[in-house]
């Protein structure tokens, strides 16, 4: 792989092209993003992200930016920790995105302690240390250059100030690892064909997964971008893990 090629799933393709083909995923499967979720995870993101929300403990009053925000399932969380008095910034790359997130969160009744932002997570249009808390939910694998969002995370947190990445990872047991692949290969395609008529973007959601560094690369990464006390948790059995780390 040279400097300017990158992988997109399993296929290579030059890295200004991954953008624009990582948002014409989320422009197919946006309206649909919830059941993507369901069908990926059989339900359980649910719950990874109530823990995870869990863990990074948002205190009322704190500035919080959710990066690659998605429908907005980790701002709703974090917009009830924080507060009437605290603010969480939602910011996605994919307007399409974003526009089903302002909906949902406006449907629960989250409106005055959120603000949308559409930007690209590798250049956040934010001051050096405008942050308590950084969040991202499934969304860095689909970043073309981690190691900058990693580093742009850690600009815009205030010293003391803590990132955490919730992805999915690498599969620690072989037996449930060859389970989870012929579910990722064989059936998720056919799920997305058969309820999203959408067969194309579920393999490379599938294949994203794979090419995602694991969990102690990852954890490297967040090192060398500047983060300490790196630690992360592997979630049923590394399918999911989360990434903790803070601005020294």
């Amino acid at each position: 792989m040279t400097d300017r090629d990158t992988h997109f799933g399993y296929q290579r393709v030059p890295e200004h092209e991954k953008a624009a083909r990582v948002r014409g995923v989320f422009d197919s499967v946006a309206a649909r993003y919830d059941l993507m979720n369901d069908l990926m995870s059989m339900g359980l993101h649910r719950l990874w992200k109530r823990l995870a929300v869990f863990i990074a403990g948002a205190r009322a009053g704190d500035r919080v930016l959710d990066l690659a925000g998605g429908s907005g399932d980790l701002t709703r969380l974090l917009a009830r920790d924080v507060g009437p008095t605290g603010e969480v910034v939602i910011l996605d790359i994919n307007r399409a995105m974003l526009e089903v997130g302002r909906e949902r969160l406006t449907d629960a009744g989250v409106l005055d302690n959120v603000r949308y932002m559409q930007a690209n997570a590798e250049a956040l249009p934010f001051a050096d240390g405008s942050f308590d808390l950084v969040t991202i939910g499934f969304g860095l694998r689909n970043v073309t250059h981690k190691d900058r969002a990693l580093a742009e995370m850690h600009r815009v947190l205030k010293p003391g100030g803590r990132a955490f990445v919730l992805e999915f990872s690498q599969v620690t047991q072989p037996l449930l690892a060859r389970v989870y692949d012929l579910y990722s290969f064989k059936l998720l395609p056919k799920l997305g064909r058969l309820f999203a008529n959408d067969e194309d973007s579920y393999r490379y959601l599938a294949e994203s997964i794979r090419m995602h560094p694991p969990q102690a690369e990852l954890a490297a990464m967040m090192q060398t971008a500047g983060f300490g006390q790196c630690r992360y948790v592997n979630m049923l059995g590394g399918i999911v893990a989360l990434h903790g780390g803070v601005r020294l």
